[in-house]
């Protein structure tokens, strides 16, 4: 655990690419306009991280997502292009 926790303190800061189609890029780029978010990369960040915490959250209280959830969270994903 102690070689993971390192390894997690050195990768932060750092990067990586990740794909996206172009098209998904373009609706996020015309959607984040007039918004805080000054770039596609900050708005994704936002995304995940957003999603990821509710995600983590739901793993340590042992529960588990209720179908509705999965359905909104599919439809989310369909509306911004993943699926």
């Amino acid at each position: 655990m102690v070689a993971e926790e390192l390894r997690e303190r050195e990768a932060r800061g750092r990067y990586t690419t990740v794909s996206i189609p172009i098209t998904l890029y373009r609706r996020i780029k015309e959607l984040i306009k007039d918004t805080g978010f000054t770039s596609v990369s900050q708005f994704v960040i936002y995304i995940l991280r957003e999603v990821i915490s509710s995600m983590e959250e739901e793993k340590l209280r042992g529960e588990s997502i209720s179908e509705e959830e999965k359905k909104r969270i599919i439809d989310r994903l369909k509306k911004l292009g993943y699926l």
